[in-house]
């Protein structure tokens, strides 16, 4: 059946209301279950109960990612928010941060370090994106934590002659493997325009942009429009790696196309609307994941496919959705098209229908194949970032950091 498009959703009282109802309730899911009393945050189940009663291990990913999504809500006017920003900013300080040989562990419990003291430059990148979004607030820990972070990230991580920063580490700094990942990348970037934004320092988005140019405008490029998520030391393409299943599945993964495709465009908009090679790559993204990504028969996309396009895990995870609603409101915003609008709706058609947890609250954070809830990958519900943004991100200016449309706008959707 074919719908009218005549009045974008985005242009509806109703939309966004809606949008913004959702994004309230996943606030008022995470912020009353959230808080561990020893530190950090709790894993939390499909119930919302917590998972971890005992002596947990926190990811630093988790504590970042809730410090950025709860200086959102302060942000927004949203009562509560400031002390889970500053629970996590605390923990990411004092309990995170390696005190005698720099950097932040990527996982923590109770006693200190776990996952042998490991330190990973996706670790790195949300620490500086939550400590970026804290300064908006003028949290007292902010200029100390982006001061800090940067050095390590420059002096350990950033690899100067590709443009792009190294993988991981053990405690001692040490390296692991001589493997770069495209996924620590994408979010330093997107860590990268937040800390731009927070500081004025260029250098943090010229960075962004060497990071862009050799993933997408190359890399990707040469793929036919497909991120490549695995690389060896000379970032070459490893099309053989078959890795985590969570955190580096073989092949592609379609949810990256579709983060990518807004990350560009918000990148061209931040650097002056400069490079004219960041709308057409996010065009070609966004399609790309459309097409091949998208299952015909059921609906979603696919976690992860092969070098032929061939779904390897065919299960519909809740972030590629998230991340497909932020895409196509950016691309609404810049290249308004049928094209963009009907897809733009499609996605919020499937996650209202098969995502949202109308009798427990929260989102399904994953489902089968043909879109049952399951819980293989993830135990429960225990992230808010993904879903909280893309409530959020349509309803303020494609400019730059949703952070930065909610203050430029005083938060008036």
């Amino acid at each position: 059946m074919t719908m009218s498009t005549s009045t974008p959703w985005l242009a509806r009282p109703t939309h966004r209301k809606w949008l913004k109802d959702q994004a309230e309730q996943l606030f008022s899911f995470f912020a009353s279950r959230s808080i561990n009393p020893k530190g950090g945050f709790h894993n939390l189940g499909a119930d919302g109960k917590p998972l971890d009663q005992g002596n947990s291990i926190r990811g630093i990913h988790s504590t970042a990612r809730m410090v950025h999504c709860f200086v959102i809500g302060s942000l927004l006017g949203r009562p509560g928010s400031d002390a889970l920003v500053d629970h996590g900013m605390q923990y990411l300080w004092n309990v995170h941060r390696d005190h005698e040989r720099g950097g932040y562990f990527w996982a923590v419990d109770d006693n200190g370090a776990a996952d042998k003291g490991r330190k990973q430059g996706y670790g790195h990148a949300f620490v500086l994106l939550a400590a970026s979004s804290a300064k908006l607030l003028g949290h007292p820990l902010a200029d100390k934590v982006i001061a800090d972070v940067t050095e390590v990230l420059e002096t350990r991580f950033w690899e100067e002659q590709h443009g792009a920063i190294a993988e991981e580490f053990n405690a001692d700094w040490t390296p692991i493997a001589p493997y770069h990942g495209q996924n620590s990348n994408m979010h330093l970037t997107e860590a990268l325009m937040a800390a731009f934004e927070a500081t004025g320092n260029r250098e943090y988005l010229s960075k962004a942009e060497r990071i862009a140019d050799l993933i997408i405008n190359r890399r990707a490029r040469e793929n036919g429009w497909r991120v490549a998520e695995h690389f060896d030391a000379n970032w070459t393409v490893d099309k053989a790696y078959d890795g985590d299943p969570m955190f580096r599945p073989q092949g592609t993964t379609p949810g990256h196309w579709l983060e990518w495709s807004r990350l560009v465009l918000q990148l061209w908009a931040l650097g002056g609307k400069r490079h004219t090679w960041m709308p057409e790559a996010s065009e070609a993204l966004f399609r790309q994941s459309v097409t091949i990504g998208w299952d015909q028969k059921f609906g979603g996309f696919f976690y992860n496919l092969d070098w032929d396009d061939v779904p390897d895990q065919p299960h519909k995870l809740w972030w590629p959705a998230s991340e497909a609603a932020g895409a196509a409101s950016f691309l609404i915003a810049h290249k308004p098209s049928t094209f963009h609008e009907t897809w733009y709706r499609k996605i919020w058609d499937l996650i209202a229908l098969h995502y949202l947890d109308i009798e427990r609250g929260g989102w399904h954070e994953q489902l089968t194949t043909d879109m049952k809830p399951a819980y293989t990958l993830f135990a429960g519900k225990g992230d808010i970032y993904h879903a909280l943004q893309a409530c959020l991100i349509p309803l303020y200016p494609a400019e730059g950091s949703l952070t930065k449309g909610i203050i430029e706008t005083g938060g008036s959707v």
